[in-house]
């Protein structure tokens, strides 16, 4: 049996040094996503000292609330706005072997763990305000929900356009053939703005209950109920990241067109493995035993390039004669 190796991408190459040195650039990521995210960022971080002066200054325990509680997630956003820079940044560093989305997924990880860590204080907060009840200002705590409500509208439209944005790319590179795929970090932003919406109104509800019929205990128990919506988001978040971050890839369809493009009576796949390099690119490594000694690592790649998301691959050739 003789083996044949060929690391190698779906790039040109002309000569032995040049299979050798390639880009690893799977994914340019998206500068309207960064923008996108750093305004809202910068949205909220305003917000949320204007709140927290507010309070200072008129002595609302409300603003001052909400003031801190917009602070978790103005560091979330600011972290995946942090993210994008440092994947841009460091695009072209030979140390990062498969290039540098990853730092998005962990970036969007992280936002996902404060996610959790917000709600995990408003449980804290709902159940402390139920057994101790303190007196609540309804009209001054509905004007702060509701404009809390309309900064998030705002910050929802921005990064919804910057999602739109970032898929007529996509769509313009001809990368759809999996397009379920979503930017996870520019989802973490999205989901920690919708997260702090969906508080905004339930508080008011909550506050309207209390105004109208004297129901002071509703105000906590939609913090609970929020809590527990919050806590579901981020769990789906951490799911998706993590399972990224973790190379859980396997039973993507790509593994599956892999396999069936390149097995035959002669030949057999012994060895493989795929995991992503970018939102819809993916890298393999192929271990192939074949009784076709006419099959070469070119061939190969050019059996393969019918999938365009296989960006980066490495083929090993056992011929059986």
């Amino acid at each position: 049996m003789t083996k044949r190796t060929s690391p190698t991408d779906d790039s040109a190459r002309t000569g032995a040094h040049s299979a050798l040195r390639h880009d690893h650039l799977f994914d340019v990521g998206s500068l309207a996503a960064e923008r996108g995210t750093r305004l809202v960022a910068w949205i909220t971080a305003v917000a949320m000292v204007a709140e927290i002066a507010a309070g200072w200054w008129f002595n609302s325990m409300a603003l001052l609330a909400d003031g801190w509680h917009m602070s978790s997630h103005a560091a979330a956003i600011g972290l995946s706005a942090l993210a994008y820079a440092a994947a841009r940044r460091y695009a072209h560093d030979p140390r990062f072997a498969f290039g540098t989305w990853k730092i998005e997924i962990l970036g969007g990880f992280a936002s996902a763990v404060f996610l959790l860590g917000v709600a995990a204080l408003m449980v804290f907060s709902s159940v402390e305000r139920l057994f101790s009840p303190m007196p609540i200002h309804y009209r001054e705590a509905m004007l702060v929900a509701v404009l809390g409500l309309a900064v998030n509208i705002v910050c929802a439209l921005i990064l919804g356009n910057a999602h739109e944005d970032h898929h007529h790319h996509d769509h313009g590179h001809g990368h759809d053939s999996h397009a379920h795929h979503h930017d996870l970090n520019l989802k973490s932003a999205y989901v920690h703005v919708i997260a702090d919406a969906a508080t905004s109104v339930l508080a008011i509800i909550a506050l309207a209950g209390g105004l109208i019929y004297g129901w002071s205990w509703l105000d906590p128990v939609m913090g609970i109920v929020g809590a527990l919506l919050i806590t579901v988001w981020a769990k789906n978040l951490i799911a998706e990241t993590g399972k990224v971050l973790l190379d859980r890839e396997m039973d993507h369809p790509v593994v599956d067109e892999i396999r069936e493009c390149l097995e035959s009576n002669d030949t057999r796949i012994t060895d493989l493995h795929v995991w992503r390099v970018g939102r819809q690119t993916y890298s393999c490594a192929i271990v192939l035993v074949t009784r076709d000694d006419t099959l070469t690592a070119q061939r190969v790649r050019e059996i393969l390039a019918q999938h365009e998301e296989i960006v980066h691959s490495t083929i090993e050739i056992h011929i059986n004669s």
